[in-house]
């Protein structure tokens, strides 16, 4: 997709974990906006319970399933295959992930969850639809996250847990994420390819600030008066879809950038462009991750393809 894409023209948009949270309201808000969506999920029943409410929101919403279960790259492989059978796709938002497990738990083939979901499933899921994305421009958007700021990868093993935290894995993870999306961009451009790659994060965002969806959205236990004092440093995962759903479709986004909300500290606000740690930038390091990440999922990017 080009920086002068026109938002307006209906595309193909593959929505990983789409049943819930932010990928649910991406979904709905592009199929809102007119958009075909393929909701790629773990659980059919869960993609048929949000394709149920999305089609209360939007009556005419076009929508897809793909089974994928980004935690076991047999699952990743067959998804890309199967995916082929749904004809053209305009673009991938790379949004599934596991958030903050407390105990470590491990993929199918034995890599911690949260990294081995959150960037190493998705690593080898973009590799493998890149051809796909290359037939029509398209774009790939690389869920991001605030806990980036205080994570740092091990450059001996950077797709290991170390002294396992939940939280601080989780952060690991998203610092991958980001590396990952932004060091794509440059490989991309250095090939010459028509597919962009832009990172994009939804700030602070709750259920418990966003609108009532009863067939996807848990139920909230927090009393009502905590919400105005919530709503000063966050806001709910419908605004959050924000900058994802710009990213993935809004005209004039380039190939690179970083999205997510304008607000204080990036916490809420409208989709703008906004600046990533340093260390989310670290070609080397990213190097490092890329090489054990072809390693691990065995999913090599044919990028010498494009030249």
């Amino acid at each position: 997709m080009s920086a002068e894409a026109d938002a307006a023209r209906p595309r193909t948009v593959v929505v990983t974990g789409a049943s819930a949270g932010l990928g649910y309201h991406a979904a709905e808000q592009l199929a809102a906006a007119g958009h075909r969506v393929v909701l790629a999920t773990r659980s059919a029943e869960r993609a048929e319970a949000a394709a149920r409410s999305i089609r209360q929101q939007v009556p005419t919403a076009v929508l897809e399933h793909l089974h994928v279960d980004l935690a076991d790259l047999d699952s990743v492989r067959a998804a890309a295959t199967a995916l082929q059978d749904l004809g053209p796709v305009d673009a991938l938002l790379n949004n599934a992930g596991v958030v903050g497990s407390r105990a470590e738990r491990s993929t199918a083939q034995g890599l911690e969850l949260q990294v081995g979901t959150n960037h190493l499933g998705h690593f080898a899921f973009t590799g493998l639809v890149l051809p796909m994305l290359e037939r029509t421009g398209g774009r790939v958007v690389h869920l991001g996250s605030i806990a980036h700021r205080w994570a740092a990868l091990d450059r001996r093993d950077p797709l290991g847990a170390g002294h396992y935290s939940g939280y601080r894995q989780y952060g690991r993870s998203k610092l991958a994420v980001m590396l990952f999306g932004f060091e794509l961009a440059e490989r991309l451009a250095d090939a010459g390819s028509a597919v962009s790659s832009v990172v994009a994060h939804p700030g602070l965002a709750l259920d418990s600030l966003g609108p009532s969806r009863p067939l996807v959205t848990p139920a909230r236990d927090e009393p009502a008066w905590t919400r105005p004092g919530e709503r000063l440093f966050a806001q709910g995962k419908d605004a959050g879809a924000l900058p994802l759903v710009h990213a993935t479709v809004g005209a004039g986004v380039r190939s690179g950038e970083y999205w997510g909300p304008g607000g204080a500290f990036q916490l809420r606000g409208p989709a703008v462009v906004v600046r990533a740690e340093p260390r989310a930038h670290d070609r080397t390091e990213a190097a490092r991750l890329w090489q054990a990440s072809e390693q691990a999922s065995g999913v090599a990017f044919a990028l010498d393809a494009f030249v």
